[in-house]
């Protein structure tokens, strides 16, 4: 089980990330690119919820080949993670979230990678997360090319990853911005996962 990238880790630091079970709401640009680069990193149980199916112009920017055009994203995805790593763990769900099943889905998995493409599924989950005290990372801004810088904002057990001012609606989403702001998010769910804490980001200065 990917034992050159888990030399990296300490035992203890192994141990935890195999233990961890993380949610990811959404197997689009940000979920698809972020279960992966967990998945890499040697996290064991993965939650991935979506239901949607895999489109042509889904492959400029989500974790997604030719091969797998109308096939259901999650289905897609855990085949892709498992061929990664045949030891992890992937509960795949074709469904749409939504006020119904969201509170119920919240308490199975250590903290949650919101990635829904939708701007009021985002907002619902994020605040039936909060109102759970369920630790989730949300994705706000990550259209275009250049632009606006992306940064990570803590707000007690919710934490905002992205430029939080860029709207794909004006700006197309692609491929360099939106796995950027995918690996933003899989880094903040590793150091919560490794430390128990996460933190704002800091600022180099010359």
């Amino acid at each position: 089980m990917l034992e050159g990238v888990l030399s990296s880790f300490s035992e203890e630091q192994q141990r935890l990330l195999r233990a961890a079970r993380v949610g990811i709401a959404g197997a689009g640009g940000l979920g698809s690119n972020a279960a992966m680069m967990l998945a890499r990193s040697g996290v064991g149980h993965l939650i991935i919820i979506d239901g949607d199916r895999v489109e042509p112009s889904n492959l400029n920017r989500q974790h997604y080949f030719p091969v797998h055009v109308g096939q259901p994203k999650v289905e897609a995805l855990a085949g892709q993670l498992r061929a990664l790593n045949p030891d992890i763990r992937v509960d795949a769900r074709m469904m749409w979230l939504d006020g119904n099943n969201i509170p119920a889905l919240l308490h199975e998995a250590d903290l949650w990678i919101e990635a829904l493409d939708d701007a009021s599924a985002k907002a619902l989950f994020a605040s039936a997360a909060a109102a759970a005290g369920r630790r989730v990372i949300c994705g706000s801004g990550m259209g275009g090319v250049g632009g606006y810088a992306m940064r990570r904002r803590v707000m007690g057990s919710l934490v905002v990853v992205g430029d939080m001012r860029s709207d794909v609606a004006d700006r197309p989403p692609l491929a360099p911005r939106v796995m950027q702001c995918a690996a933003m998010q899989a880094d903040a769910a590793l150091e919560w996962l490794l430390t128990g804490t996460v933190g704002e980001l800091a600022v180099c200065t010359p």
